[in-house]
């Protein structure tokens, strides 16, 4: 009899915990089906410059906001495109390319700046000696074939006096820079937070001629986070939760770069760890540097920056600053 009990009481106890393991199932199935999904394209491989969506995926801070949201490579396509044609919902961008994308009526809005100044310039070798815009003279420049490379190499020499024309610029097209220069080209525009920690840890010596050093219309935001003008309209709501999760990652990446750099590496193991490191701890600080909060933009960095393109011949027709970009959507501090 007393077998027969403890039996019946054991059979009530596993259709219980069943019941119960179906419906935290059942709940879990639903939250799934709740979250929306969204998704984001990269503007290149992965780099610090993505560590804070990165963050936000791994740590659910997506989830907390009631987002499935999706990593993409760009493709053939590229970001501004899918963005632009609603095909993506967010992508990383550039202020140059929307500043141009505007001008041609193309309907994409940054909203945010994931660093908050340009750490971008032309590095060489050391024995090159380019050490200032005139150096370039006489020199090959190795760049992906974009007529606003040579506007802006063109704009630092008029400050030394020097002339664009003597240099010969030449299409690296995806060589990497170490490569490159051991080739065929002495000099090259890079993001010194990532191909300029390399040469550290490669302890290969490099120059580097910033474009911030010679005029603050270069400072431009480089890169920034994207949407489209439609989503603006119909889904706010979305932006802003979107935001919300990305800021917390990229607060996260400022105040602990190494626990960031981690979470990227397990993301995307075929990235050379000591470089994400060295890039993260050199990046922390420039996320946000001297703006209110991660992610703020400035209508004068907007204005200055597409008054310098449209004064060089870059543009059609000025660009409506204004409509470019918006802090909207960014949480409040």
């Amino acid at each position: 009899m007393k077998k027969f009990i403890m039996l019946s009481l054991l059979i009530v106890l596993l259709t219980a915990c069943n019941a119960n393991d179906s419906e935290q199932g059942k709940e879990e199935k639903s939250a799934d089906k709740a979250r929306k999904e969204v998704s984001v394209v990269l503007d290149w491989t992965p780099n610090t410059n993505h560590t804070g969506l990165y963050v936000a995926k791994e740590k659910g801070y997506f989830e907390e906001q009631g987002l499935d949201v999706d990593i993409k490579m760009p493709g053939e396509a590229g970001a501004d495109q899918l963005v632009a044609s609603g095909k993506a919902d967010f992508g990383v961008s550039y202020q140059e390319g929307i500043t141009e994308a505007r001008v041609q009526d193309i309907p994409i809005v940054s909203i945010a700046a994931v660093i908050q100044h340009n750490t971008s310039g032309f590095a060489s070798p050391k024995e090159k000696d380019i050490t200032e815009p005139k150096d370039f003279e006489g020199k090959t420049y190795g760049g992906w074939g974009a007529p606003l490379e040579k506007a802006v190499i063109s704009s630092l020499m008029k400050q030394d006096d020097a002339d664009v024309e003597k240099v010969d610029i030449v299409n690296m097209g995806d060589t990497d820079f170490f490569t490159a220069v051991e080739r065929d080209i002495d000099f090259a525009w890079i993001f010194y937070g990532w191909t300029g920690i390399e040469a550290e840890l490669r302890n290969e010596e490099i120059n580097m001629v910033y474009l911030t050093d010679y005029t603050e219309k270069l400072d431009y935001y480089t890169p920034v986070l994207a949407t489209n003008e439609t989503m603006i309209e119909e889904d706010p709501d979305t932006i802003k939760q979107f935001l919300a999760a990305v800021t917390k990652g990229y607060e996260l990446a400022i105040e602990n770069p190494d626990e960031a750099a981690e979470i990227l590496i397990q993301a995307e193991p075929d990235l050379d760890a000591d470089l994400v490191k060295a890039s993260q701890k050199w990046l922390a600080d420039k996320y946000q540097d001297d703006a209110a909060r991660w992610g703020e933009q400035k209508l004068e960095v907007w204005e200055n920056y597409s008054t310098w393109m449209y004064d060089n011949d870059l543009l059609d027709k000025p660009l409506d600053s204004e409509k470019a970009f918006t802090n909207e959507f960014l949480p409040n501090n």
